[in-house]
């Protein structure tokens, strides 16, 4: 039941509570419900709404801790900072749903779980707003932020457990579960879709404890998942190291510090570039020994749509100015793309295809695609991140984006549209027919 208020806010009344939401061009938007509260590495706890008589976004987006990327902030945009507020309890979700949702209609819910190596990135930034998706395919959108880095990511004793942002997330599933339906959705047609390092977490759902009957489907994008093996070590030497800084009252102070005590590339190989992450033997998670019986186990409760960019790593190798310095033309340049296509492969490629076989082998429903740029004067390819501007859309977030700057944005509205198009498909029904219409990027079969 909504009551309108002023002209452009609207209050829900639903079980959580009263919420206060913002009408906008043929959207509503609820910004930053707080569903969980946690103390510092303690595991979630849920909140209870009834205690306030209305609920009312904050002044400013809540955001994990982070230090800011200079790699992001050039190739996908500067970060507004001031409208952001750090917060180490950062479980917030956001819902985008159509102004107009007929009395007994149900909407498709997909929840967006953000990328950013487990380190860095909030459920609400400008580049994936999903504004634009709602209104084209009339669904809901949630997303959600959740606790990163040394907060979320990092554990493995009693005082710092292990995968504290995997519980996050499985609390706001919970909730959206729970009052997606007085808000118009449909509980039992819930999508994950996840990027990067979302990608990895929604893919570790799938075999976590307490997610029964929380979504029916998974959209995995660009998920490093050649990087999920034998991390233990590397984990244990970064949590040691990191142990002086496990009571510091000033979150900044944390961010400044603990670059330094960065496992190696050189000790432990590429998955020390991302050093934080899902961690095995820990809750909710089986051992890593268990965990692809797991997925077989588990592959016929979910459909699953994965895949990949072609050119994953160009967005990290051909923009190193050093790199670029010495395999930025002639010979090198051979180097520099065969260096792309194999650590791609490496990181990104083999492992989804393997992923989706050992599913399908199990009897899932799985698609597996692969994003291609196909122009001709573009040297960096379909690099990381560029299936976000496609879903997403919202042209005046990528403005001065260096990942777009070869390519005209009619290119990727007209990309983007069909495969908004088609990604809604799946999340309503779990399938993509043969007949739809797939945008010239890109190449998708069912496995």
């Amino acid at each position: 039941m909504m009551t309108p208020n002023q002209q452009n806010t609207i209050i829900f009344e639903t079980r959580f509570g009263r919420i206060l939401a913002l009408k906008e061009e043929e959207i509503i938007r609820i910004r930053s419900i707080r569903y969980a509260h946690s103390e510092r590495f303690k595991k979630p706890v849920v909140v209870d709404a009834s205690l306030s008589s209305m609920i009312i976004p904050p002044e400013k987006t809540p955001v994990c801790p982070q230090a800011l990327s200079p790699l992001v902030e050039k190739m996908i945009g500067a970060t507004p900072v001031e409208r952001f507020e750090a917060d180490e309890s950062t479980q917030y979700l956001s819902i985008t749903r159509p102004e107009i949702i007929s009395e007994n209609e149900k909407l498709p819910v997909v929840v967006w779980i953000h990328g950013g190596s487990h380190e860095i990135g909030c459920g609400d930034l400008a580049t994936a707003d999903p504004a634009e998706w709602v209104k084209e395919q009339h669904i809901i959108v949630v997303t959600v932020s959740y606790r990163l880095g040394l907060f979320g990511f990092l554990g493995g004793n009693e005082e710092r457990p292990a995968n504290l942002g995997l519980l996050d997330i499985i609390e706001a599933l919970k909730w959206i579960k729970i009052n997606i339906t007085d808000l118009g959705g449909d509980e039992n047609n819930i999508t994950l879709l996840g990027q990067s390092s979302g990608g990895d977490a929604i893919a570790h759902l799938m075999i976590s404890e307490g997610i029964d009957g929380l979504f029916q489907r998974l959209i995995i994008q660009s998920a490093p998942l050649g990087l999920r093996r034998k991390r233990q070590k590397m984990s244990a030497e970064f949590l040691k190291k990191t142990e002086v800084l496990k009571d510091e009252a000033d979150v900044l102070k944390m961010m400044e510090a603990y670059g330094e005590f960065r496992p190696s590339v050189m000790k432990y190989g590429l998955k020390a570039a991302m050093p934080f992450g899902t961690q095995y033997g820990h809750f909710p998670l089986c051992t890593e020994e268990e965990s692809v019986e797991m997925w077989k186990k588990n592959a016929q409760k979910f459909d699953v749509l994965i895949g990949l960019n072609n050119d994953e790593t160009a967005f990290y190798l051909k923009t190193s100015e050093a790199l670029n310095k010495y395999f930025g033309k002639g010979f090198g340049l051979k180097i520099m793309d065969k260096t792309v296509e194999k650590t791609t492969a490496l990181i990104y490629g083999n492992p989804a295809k393997q992923f989706a076989q050992n599913l399908a082998e199990a009897g899932g429903n799985v698609y597996l695609f692969r994003i291609h740029s196909r122009l001709k004067d573009n040297p960096i390819g379909a690099p990381h991140c560029i299936d976000l501007p496609l879903i997403f859309g919202n042209e005046s977030a990528w403005k001065s984006s260096e990942l777009l700057k070869d390519i005209p944005w009619s290119r990727i509205h007209e990309n983007g549209k069909k495969l908004r198009t088609l990604w809604a498909e799946f999340a309503r029904a779990g399938k993509i027919s043969d007949s739809s219409e797939r945008p010239e990027i890109l190449e998708l079969r069912k496995i």
